[in-house]
C-alpha cells in the first residue's frame, strides 16, 4: 500500500459496496476489474453531505454524458456508510455510484488517508484526491488536493488528452 503511485503504475485493486443510482439493487460492489476496457475517474472525498462533497458530487452527476461519452466511468469513494451514501444520493439526487469504505484500506492503498488540521487538531481523513486510471488499469493522471471549483473540467481535458 502506497501513497507514493506514480503515473503508468497499476491501480491498486479494490472491493467496496456501493450505493449505484444507475443500478439501485442491494448488495452491489464495486472492483477495479468491473471498469476494465473503459476509462475510471476515482475520487476521493471527505465526507456526505458537506458543502464541497456536495458540489463536487453534484458536478461529477450533472456531467455525466460527457463521461460517458469519452468512454469514462466515474467512482466516488469516503468512508461513509452505504446508509449514509443512500441518504446522499436521494437527497441530492446524485447519478453517480458511490464506494463505501469504511475500513480505510482502500484509502491507505491510494494514499489519501493523510494526516490534516483544522482549528488546531490534528486528525486522520481522507484527502480529497481524483485519479485517472486507463481502460488497462493503469494509473493516466492523480490530482491531489483537490479544489473543487473547476476540477471536472481538468478531468474532462485530461481524458480529451489521453
Amino acid at each position: 500500500m502506497s501513497s507514493h503511485l506514480a503515473i503508468g503504475s497499476p491501480a491498486p485493486e479494490f472491493d467496496l459496496p456501493v450505493i449505484d443510482p444507475a443500478n439501485p439493487a442491494e448488495g452491489q460492489r464495486a472492483k477495479l476489474s468491473n471498469y476494465a476496457g473503459k476509462y475510471l475517474v476515482l475520487y476521493f472525498y471527505p465526507r456526505d453531505n458537506t458543502p464541497g462533497c456536495t458540489t463536487q458530487a453534484l458536478s461529477f452527476s450533472e456531467h455525466l454524458a460527457k463521461f460517458d461519452a469519452a468512454n469514462a466511468q466515474i467512482l466516488g469513494v469516503s468512508a461513509d456508510s452505504l446508509a449514509s451514501h443512500a441518504k446522499f444520493v436521494g437527497k441530492k439526487n446524485l447519478a453517480i455510484p458511490l464506494g463505501s469504505d469504511e475500513s480505510r484500506d482502500v484509502c491507505r492503498a491510494y494514499g489519501v488517508w493523510v494526516e490534516k488540521k483544522m482549528y488546531g487538531k490534528t486528525f486522520m481523513g481522507i484527502q480529497r484526491s481524483t485519479f485517472l486510471i486507463s481502460p488497462a488499469g493503469k494509473i493516466l493522471h492523480i490530482w491531489r488536493k483537490v479544489k473543487v471549483k473547476d476540477h471536472i473540467e481538468q478531468v474532462l481535458a485530461e481524458l480529451g488528452s489521453t
